[in-house]
């Protein structure tokens, strides 16, 4: 990856952290915590990684994407707002009686999401039948996922971690975005999932850990799971739960928040300042 290049996926996400805010603050509701820990992820995803047609959502040709962990939906809405599936100015109709952008994603309503979650635990398993489908139809499209650490300690999760292996998926990849929180306190204290990595590989899948936050980390990890015959890929990212907002960062309680005016107003000024720092930058 170029500078130029990974200075412009910097900026892009520095934006999708600025719809995640204004998506929860003028819902006065959602979950900005674990949506501004993906940030970097899905504005890979979205603007490098992936094979996909904001003018043609359902193209069947498309890399999939499914946001198993349904309640960071800002962070997806943002990243498909900005890519052009729909305007930015929508990210404010964020759970909306009669808005496209519900609480949790829904593939009836809005474009660009390839498969409704929330339900914790049944993503993953939507993608993996994703996977198997491309597998089976000849295609060499890609299907990513990404779990929350939470997630894990859900028994679906595992099933269709076994599944995956047992079919030789290695077309699949799934992200983790192990910030170490969820709703009530740190997965530890919660139910403890760890030692992830090793879950995944006994379970049979190849396992990459790499720091959720920045580019290069990033790009290396799908060049690698690409690389790989046979087995799906779990790659384990290391975040920060809020991410980019300094009041939000490592906080349990921004879960499921909402940001009041007065928090709006700083964690804007912020992002705008981030924004401006790097758009200062070389271009």
């Amino acid at each position: 990856m170029t500078p130029t290049r990974n200075l412009e996926l910097q900026r892009l996400a520095c934006k999708i952290r600025m719809g995640v805010v204004e998506g929860v603050y003028h819902a006065k509701a959602g979950h900005p915590g674990g949506s501004l820990s993906a940030a970097e992820l899905l504005t890979y995803l979205y603007f490098e990684a992936m094979n996909i047609d904001p003018q043609n959502p359902k193209w069947e040709g498309r890399d999939r994407f499914v946001l198993s962990k349904g309640h960071a939906a800002p962070v997806l809405y943002a990243a498909l707002a900005h890519r052009g599936f729909f305007p930015v100015e929508e990210l404010k109709s964020l759970r909306k009686n009669g808005s496209r952008l519900q609480g949790h994603p829904s593939m009836k309503l809005c474009p660009g999401v390839d498969m409704s979650t929330g339900s914790l635990g049944q993503g993953i398993s939507a993608a993996v039948g994703m996977a198997l489908g491309a597998k089976l139809s000849g295609g060499d499209r890609m299907t990513y996922a990404l779990l929350g650490d939470g997630e894990l300690e859900e028994g679906q999760v595992w099933e269709a971690a076994m599944f995956a292996a047992a079919k030789g998926l290695d077309h699949l990849v799934a992200f983790v975005d192990n910030n170490n929180l969820q709703i009530d306190g740190t997965v530890e204290e919660v139910n403890s999932p760890y030692p992830i990595p090793e879950k995944f590989a006994a379970f049979g899948w190849n396992v990459i850990e790499i720091d959720a936050h920045s580019f290069e980390p990033l790009e290396a990890a799908i060049a690698r799971a690409k690389q790989y015959n046979g087995k799906p890929t779990a790659v384990i990212m290391k975040s920060v739960k809020g991410k980019g907002v300094s009041f939000m960062e490592n906080q349990v309680g921004w879960h499921g928040v909402a940001p009041n005016a007065e928090q709006y107003a700083q964690a804007m000024q912020e992002l705008q300042a981030s924004l401006a720092a790097l758009e200062g930058g070389a271009a």
